[in-house]
């Protein structure tokens, strides 16, 4: 996602008057000890079905020999009922080594626990779980973004390997990020003792996988693997920032062609995570079948179809241009001709007549819940006009020490989309996406990550028609853009929510995931968030508690 100013640093930020975020008195939680033996970046276990799962570990100084996998019914291992050993050897020592399975023959809608043994040397056990064939009265999901390692701790992720009886985890994207030291979200790095590594930016199957095998590292990212199956879905930061078909923001000629970057970045991603592996590494729609509950579609909006994000260079007026009929009827026709093209795409016609297809047939057999899991925000976001809604001495700050943060503020005045790499930059092919869902379902449910917010959207077409609720979730541990900002009173939340129709909900300054219930009434979201992620102690809440129904008029959205 392309932030107002510059990604690799907070609106703000640079001023030194930017506000610490309260650790609230939690004291340290002490780390496990680093682990030892050849099991040192933990299980996990995902892409499950109704009979089978995709096992992941990872062997440190692996010098080659036998590997076994198994999955019992029992945490003891004494009722094994898969098991499976492949052979290895190297010509020489391997610093570590990837290995995945799938364990098939599985019992449906069933808790098993997985473990490898290297040379008879075990693993730490992981629980893992089938997907149902029958009606189940509750599924619940957890779902999350943006797990930024040298940004903070991963306190999010432990909060949700202590959460009781979850079924499945979304990864909505950025999972990694592309970043090397003294680049975005580093300030903090050398003091939390979580520089990236490589130091430089990941450019190469080398950089990637060596920044993926020091996110595995983290003990509470490997909690969260060891206690629930997941899905892991890609937004830009798995290959560079703001990704789109043919490229990237962050990608110029002096880093290689970027076909080949694409390829070796999503090459280290598939070695590095429990996923079933497309033949071109990309791959398309996924769909999750939770039988007489849910069609989850999980999107693909990176490589496939997206078209360049637009900056403001296509601007049409000077940013302090004066607030006229003329200059207003500028902007309007900009919005319609250029940001509006129809040829814009995101995720393609092919992949939208798929989730049509999926939620069609989902709708047939009866089943009551239709969710699009994406990447970035559906839900229309304008920029409030802040010349008016900023008190007068933060807009003396932003006047004198930020020129670049009031362009942006002046540019405000003139209702232009916040970002152009969510859904506002492809408004268009939102349209076609909306018909195609309103032809399929009466309404759906979508997920969205990216943002590092919380938000919760009210989705509709132009003309007005209901489509259904966002649940955005807020990031593992990236910050926010509006952290930085040293305003003492003002909630830039409320001041979102009073611009723009669709925003019902919008906090801009916590950091945690989204806890999902799904029943054959109702789905539940609850916006979990943690006190801080610069202390391993912390306190976890709940931010907001949203309920979805389906009325006589379709779906109908209640606050808790």
């Amino acid at each position: 996602m392309r932030l107002p100013i510059n990604r690799r640093h907070l609106l703000l930020g640079s001023t030194g008057l930017a506000l610490t975020a309260a650790a609230c008195g939690t004291p340290n939680r002490p780390l496990p000890p680093a682990p030892t033996g050849p099991f040192r970046h933990g299980v996990a276990s995902g892409e499950p079905d109704q009979s089978s799962v995709v096992l992941w570990t990872a062997v440190s100084e692996d010098g080659g020999g036998e590997l076994t996998w198994q999955v019992a019914a029992d945490a003891d291992f004494t009722d094994i009922v898969w098991e499976a050993t492949e052979q290895r050897q190297y010509i020489r020592m391997n610093p570590v080594s990837t290995y995945k399975a799938v364990a098939t023959g599985l019992d449906p809608d069933r808790w098993y626990f997985y473990r490898a043994l290297h040379n008879g040397e075990p693993s730490p056990v992981g629980r893992t779980r089938t997907l149902p064939v029958q009606p189940r009265d509750r599924f619940n999901i957890a779902f999350c973004s943006c797990s930024n390692y040298p940004a903070g701790y991963f306190n999010a992720y432990r909060e949700m390997a202590n959460t009781d009886d979850l079924d499945l985890v979304l990864h909505l994207g950025d999972y990694i990020y592309e970043y090397g030291q003294g680049g975005y979200a580093t300030e903090d790095a050398e003091d939390l003792g979580r520089v990236p590594s490589p130091l430089h930016e990941c450019v190469s199957y080398t950089d990637y996988a060596a920044r993926h095998a020091q996110y595995k590292s983290d003990p509470d990212l490997q909690a969260a693997h060891a206690a629930a199956p997941w899905f892991i879905t890609w937004d830009d930061h798995e290959v560079a920032n703001d990704t789109w078909s043919d490229g990237a923001e962050n990608h110029d000629d002096g880093e290689g062609e970027w076909a080949t970057r694409r390829s070796e970045a999503l090459r280290a991603f598939h070695d590095w995570n429990p996923t079933r592996e497309p033949d071109d590494l990309i791959g398309g729609l996924k769909t999750v079948e939770i039988a007489g509950l849910a069609t989850i579609a999980l999107t693909e909006s990176r490589h496939t179809a997206r078209t360049e994000q637009l900056t403001f260079d296509s601007f049409p007026i000077a940013y302090d241009a004066e607030d006229t009929p003329e200059n207003r009827a500028l902007v309007a026709e900009w919005l319609r001709d250029v940001v509006g093209d129809p040829s814009r795409e995101m995720l393609g016609m092919a992949q939208i007549e798929a989730i049509a297809s999926a939620f069609r047939t989902s709708r047939e057999n009866g089943t009551p819940w239709q969710v699009l899991g994406g990447q970035v925000l559906l839900g229309k976001l304008n920029m409030p006009n802040y010349v008016q809604a900023l008190p007068g001495w933060l807009k003396w700050i932003v006047r004198n020490r930020e020129p670049l943060a009031w362009e942006y503020v002046l540019r405000s005045r003139f209702d232009s989309p916040f970002s152009f790499d969510s859904w506002d930059g492809y408004p268009a092919e939102r349209e076609r996406l909306y018909a195609a869902v309103l032809e399929a379902t009466d309404g759906m449910i979508a997920l969205a990550g990216d943002t590092h917010n919380f938000w919760t959207c009210a989705l509709a077409t132009e003309a007005g028609r209901p489509v259904g609720y966002e649940f955005g979730t807020t990031s593992i541990s990236s910050p926010s853009e509006f952290e930085g900002i040293p305003a003492p009173g003002v909630h830039f939340g409320r001041i979102t929510e009073a611009a723009n129709a669709e925003i019902l909900h919008h906090e801009p300054y916590r950091r945690g995931f989204i806890r999902l219930s799904l029943t054959p009434g109702s789905v539940e979201a609850d916006y979990v968030e943690v006190s801080t992620v610069k202390r391993t102690g912390y306190d976890a809440g709940i931010d907001s508690r949203w309920r979805v129904t389906r009325g006589e008029g379709g779906l109908e959205l209640e606050a808790l």
